[in-house]
């Protein structure tokens, strides 16, 4: 079963206006064929009167939001509803500060928290790999340093990009922050986000010196370390970097960190990917699917993660 979505924010603010109409969607989304028990799998059941779905085979409980991103959320289902719409639809982003503003919450780590899940949810699972011809290059992000040239990190970031042409035009990319410039990290990159046989495109950069044997068609142009020489032969990702760039410096004033800059970059990837879409709406019920397939992670979890 299809489920039509908001295409603006009149439709938007008319149709969930409560909770149950948030609930009603997150149902139609979750489980479009019937309820299923999260413990059996069967789908002999009925709701009980404290929101749960009460399995009649094995007597387990299974509420709307287990398992999923809102799982022991205290906050109501209208105002995720409400921070997916603004996320998804505000061109250039939505900062936790923002988002704390929007939904009158109390607490800035309460915003940053329901962010950083959201983003998580951002990377559909199972998504497909790139294909046909892939430029595949790195950027940095963060300050320059006197005396650190070349692929040398120093309080920079090191992103690996990779960019799928639609004949001379940019297609769906990937994005990976990754430890370093070498062969491991490069080459573990494009075979994680590239079908195999896809022609990939790089510069001379020795870490690419592996590609064609890990089952691609690669072009290498050299660029010589010129930055003239990489802007015009590998424009696709050069703009992509100085778009995420500029996305980064508007909307967060670049105060990303290395440690939690993968989920600012899924949350790039997501909006430019999905950048031609003919409804605003359509973003925000793709963020709903996805949401209820990715399990919750603690605040714990996430301020740990590496």
């Amino acid at each position: 079963m299809n489920v039509d979505f908001p295409e603006n924010l009149v439709q938007f603010t008319e149709r969930f206006v409560t909770d149950e109409a948030c609930a009603a969607y997150l149902t139609a989304v979750r489980w479009p064929d019937g309820a299923i028990c999260a413990a059996c799998g069967g789908r002999k059941g009925w709701p009980t009167s404290r929101g749960t779905y009460y399995c009649a085979g094995c007597q387990h409980q299974t509420s709307l939001t287990a398992g999923t991103i809102l799982h022991q959320s205290h906050l109501p289902l209208r105002s995720w509803f409400l921070g997916m719409w603004l996320m998804c639809t505000q061109k250039t982003g939505l900062s936790a500060k923002g988002l704390q503003r929007e939904l009158g919450l109390g607490s800035y780590k309460t915003a940053w928290l329901m962010l950083q899940k959201l983003r998580h949810a951002m990377v559909r699972v199972g998504r497909e790999q790139l294909t046909g011809t892939v430029e595949v290059d790195e950027t940095y992000l963060g300050g320059q340093e006197s005396g650190v040239g070349g692929r040398e990190l120093v309080g920079k970031s090191l992103v690996a990009m990779a960019v799928e042409l639609e004949g001379k035009k940019v297609g769906r990319i990937r994005l990976r922050h990754v430890p370093d410039a070498s062969g491991q990290s490069l080459v573990g990159f494009i075979t994680d986000t590239v079908a195999k046989g896809a022609e990939v495109h790089t510069d001379d950069w020795n870490g690419y010196n592996r590609v064609g044997e890990a089952g691609y068609r690669h072009r290498v142009t050299p660029v010589l370390g010129d930055p003239k020489r990489a802007l015009k032969h590998f424009p696709h990702v050069h703009l992509v970097a100085s778009l995420l760039k500029r996305w980064l410096g508007a909307t967060h004033q670049g105060r990303v960190t290395g440690k939690h800059l993968q989920r600012y970059l899924d949350e790039y990837a997501f909006r430019f990917n999905r950048r031609r879409s003919e409804h605003v709406g359509k973003l925000f019920h793709r963020l709903v699917e996805q949401l209820v397939l990715r399990q919750a992670k603690t605040y714990l979890e996430i301020t740990r993660t590496k």
